[in-house]
């Protein structure tokens, strides 16, 4: 049996999943895809699965594009399950929170993956960028997730440049939450996911659907919908679980407090 390209492990809620072809540098080709896609069907599969972590061996998270398929004119077909745009859609669709433990370079579609993480630490001496234009090609797919994250004019200069960046600027521009160093990474990724653990499950997934939702609608019908939302959530037994929890001042079941 080939190794694996992509592993994953649970742990007290937790699905750790790591890019593991650091021969590749962990491109995203289609047989890494296609394990990484099975890995989220796992998280989402599973109740038991509260947080999802990603994460890597080697010194590269993710390289974009696996070139040496692209090259002599080799497209994925974008309906495939294969296609690297459904991981990032199966990560922004998923109710449960993704956080990035990114723990090397990322660039290309790597930098975009690292974006579409709900929360991320990347490592301050890690190279993120752009590098798609070093190419002759342009950063399409990946720009769905980060124009909302940046300003227009750092968006510009970072796809036009083609500029390798450290960890510290990829925060400042938004396109990471927290750039630390390697020794200060796993404590952070803890304490994050200790948070999201004490979250409820249906709290955390429609906190992800307003993310994803209000932005595209206008006043109206962003407090229409919302309101929906509200209500069901509040009238929904974890909903009632959780306030009763709060009265009563203790931990909610769902929280790991609750024994």
């Amino acid at each position: 049996m080939s190794t694996p390209l992509v592993t994953t492990a649970i742990d007290g809620g937790v699905l750790t999943i790591t890019l593991a072809d650091e021969a590749n540098r962990n491109a995203l080709s289609t047989a890494l895809v296609g394990q990484f896609v099975a890995a989220i069907d796992q998280a989402d599969d599973d109740p038991d699965v509260r947080v999802v972590v990603v994460t890597n061996t080697g010194r590269v998270f993710c390289a974009g594009a696996d070139l040496s398929e692209r090259s002599g004119g080799n497209q994925p077909d974008t309906e495939s399950l294969k296609d690297p745009s459904n991981i990032f859609g199966r990560i922004r669709q998923s109710p449960k929170p993704f956080v990035g433990k990114i723990s090397g370079h990322a660039v290309a579609g790597g930098m975009g993956l690292a974006a579409c993480m709900d929360i991320s630490v990347g490592l301050t001496d890690a190279k993120f960028g752009f590098t798609e234009v070093r190419v002759g090609v342009a950063p399409a797919m990946i720009s769905v997730i980060c124009l909302p994250k940046m300003g227009h004019a750092a968006a510009s200069e970072a796809f036009l440049r083609g500029n390798r960046f450290d960890g510290t600027e990829a925060a400042r521009l938004g396109l990471i939450n927290y750039a630390v160093t390697p020794d200060e990474q796993d404590a952070l990724v803890e304490e994050i996911v200790a948070d999201l653990l004490e979250g409820g499950p249906g709290g955390l997934a429609g906190s992800k659907q307003l993310l994803q939702q209000v932005p595209g609608m206008t006043f109206d019908e962003a407090m229409a919908w919302t309101a929906r939302l509200s209500a069901s959530l509040f009238q929904s037994e974890e909903g009632q679980e959780g306030m009763k929890a709060y009265l009563e001042k203790r931990p909610p079941r769902w929280s790991p407090r609750a024994g």
